[in-house]
């Protein structure tokens, strides 16, 4: 009920709300006692003698997710606060901006209320976390009230559109918050993306290619390979932030090229945080200047996100060098690499993580008529919808000689521990890359909305059309912003494992929907391989899936909560 017996209903809506820093600002404590509430309730279900159970948070799973759900938006909303408050200091809080903001405000709050979509055919609601009206109390203030009434209307979404529609050619729809160093860089490989990548992807895509080698070679010139590398291995020493841009701008292009360095980045962290000092002078320099090209290879059949149940052997023999033996499956990128970072069991006797060890696997460069000449080893492509430019192979291990040296760190029983502790970066550039899919989906929908005439007039001109126009926007920036949160978090050496979840977590979601939302305002054109919106929704699809799958994520979120 609106507080004091005011109908805020019917107030007569306006495109910016009065005051709209101060509504927001007021709103937040609403949020955070439904998040703490919340918080409690799910503790109660899942805590055993005092500690998490395991078996307690799997038999309340959706509620231990949905708490994750609800504190990914807690903390969206704060970021977007932030966010907005910088922007007002710098006077760069124009009407864009403060539509993107309410918006955000007046959909997210109605959705704590009412129930937070964990995908099309999941919603979770308070009461599914043990919570009655009662925990809402904290809505029934003025400022909450009027956001739920006003903030997220036509009028708002209509003229967020019409301000979309005049910045035509920009960069992107709403102030990033960066710096000018960032945005230097974003321009940067938004020309690139917009020059080499945008013209062949939907080629690629359709021929199912590999991204030409000369893209490879260009990005390498530009730095994308050494990009947080630092300086003394050859690399520029840059920030997290910057991987997020680059990833999004690339991303924006094509997914596959977007996910380029994202092999590096990975075998990089490998290597800078569990790796010898003889390791780091070795692969870095090489990484950094893409003289080696890596690929991730950690999954096997039927253990999926089970990292703790690999099966696949590591046998030292009398010379300190290793045979592996064993299958590996979805390994991205894998007949034109080098090196593989890989996951095998050193220690027999055990059956979880604790006995498993990460090495640098050296091989030689397949080619289309022999992808995997290296002896010990075979492979087969796995023929995939979307996100083709890289390939994804099964792989077999058959008594495949590693050097005792390439064990990394030089020491055994270490490879899960030596993963996890790229998550972070992994989580956040996987983030990255899905608001880079998910601005793509809105270029190409809204220039097909502009460009379509039906009825006599353009498709964006519909307030249906333009209102899904609008969501993507929000969502985007509201995905973006969480997301360069966690990079700024990483970058001043906080643990951001949480944070870098969340925003993978939203920014997959972001990117599906948008991509979806796109295709229906192509109507059937969408559904034809010719348009390129129907390669960004198979993109799309594998953002929720890959790096920890949506459920995985919401796990860890969620035990991290309330551990």
């Amino acid at each position: 009920m609106p507080h004091d017996g005011q109908d805020v209903t019917t107030m007569t809506p306006a495109a910016v709300l009065p005051e709209l820093l101060t509504l927001t600002r007021a709103a937040l404590p609403a949020v955070q006692t439904v998040y703490d509430l919340a918080r409690e309730s799910v503790r109660e279900m899942v805590v055993q003698d005092g500690r998490v159970s395991g078996g307690l948070i799997e038999a309340n799973q959706t509620a231990a997710h949905g708490l994750a759900w609800l504190a990914t938006y807690h903390q969206s909303l704060q970021q977007m606060q932030r966010w907005a408050e910088a922007l007002d200091a710098e006077g760069k809080f124009a009407e864009l901006e403060q539509l993107l903001h309410q918006i955000a405000f007046g959909e997210y709050l109605h959705q704590i209320a009412g129930g937070i979509p964990m995908n099309q055919g999941e919603v979770i609601r308070l009461q599914d976390m043990g919570l009655g009206w009662d925990a809402l109390s904290g809505f029934q203030c003025i400022e909450v009230q009027t956001l739920m009434a006003q903030a997220n209307s036509q009028p708002a979404r209509s003229r967020l559109v019409a301000l979309m529609q005049d910045q035509a050619g920009a960069t992107m729809f709403g102030a990033s918050g960066l710096d000018d160093e960032l945005e230097m860089i974003r321009d940067q490989f938004r020309r690139y993306a917009q020059e080499k990548v945008e013209p062949n992807a939907h080629e690629w895509h359709l021929k199912d290619e590999l991204i030409p080698i000369e893209i490879i070679e260009e990005l390498a010139e530009m730095g994308v390979f050494g990009l947080t590398i630092p300086e003394e291995f050859g690399g520029f020493g840059l920030s997290k932030a910057s991987m997020c841009v680059v990833s999004e701008e690339l991303s924006r292009g094509y997914i596959g090229v977007g996910s380029l360095g994202t092999r590096s980045e990975i075998a990089a962290e490998l290597i800078l945080a569990g790796g010898t000092d003889e390791q780091k002078a070795n692969w870095l320099p090489k990484l950094a200047s893409a003289e080696i090209l890596p690929t991730a290879v950690f999954t096997e059949p039927n253990t999926g996100s089970d990292l703790g149940s690999l099966r696949t052997r590591a046998v030292k023999d009398d010379n300190g060098d290793y045979q592996i033996t064993g299958n590996k499956t979805w390994i991205t990128h894998a007949a034109r690499t080098h090196v593989m970072t890989l996951l095998a069991r050193t220690n027999p006797d055990t059956s979880d993580h604790r006995g498993l060890s990460m090495f640098l696997a050296e091989k030689t460069p397949g080619t289309d008529e022999n992808p995997f000449p290296t002896p010990g080893m075979t492979g087969g492509e796995i023929e995939v919808l979307g996100y083709r430019g890289m390939k994804e192979y099964e792989l077999g291990f058959d008594g495949f000689h590693v050097k005792g040296e390439n064990l990394l760190g030089g020491e055994e029983g270490k490879g899960f521990k030596q993963l996890m502790e790229t998550f972070e970066s992994a989580r956040i550039q996987t983030a990255a890359r899905a608001i880079g899919v998910a601005q793509s989906a809105l270029d190409i929908a809204m220039q097909y909305a502009q460009d379509r005439k039906q009825f006599g007039k353009s498709l964006i001109n519909f307030p249906r059309v333009s209102g899904k126009l609008a969501m993507m926007a929000v969502e985007i920036m509201i995905a973006r912003q969480l997301t360069y949160f966690s990079a700024w978090e990483k970058d001043n050496g906080h643990r951001c494992d949480l944070e870098a979840g969340m925003a993978k977590l939203l920014g997959a979601r972001v990117a599906w929907a948008a991509a979806d939302n796109g295709l229906q305002i192509h109507g059937g054109n969408g559904f034809a391989l010719e348009y390129k919106i129907s390669r960004v929704l198979c993109d799309a699809r594998i953002l929720n899936i890959f790096e920890g799958a949506a459920e995985i994520q919401a796990q860890v979120i969620a035990r991290r909560l309330l551990g």
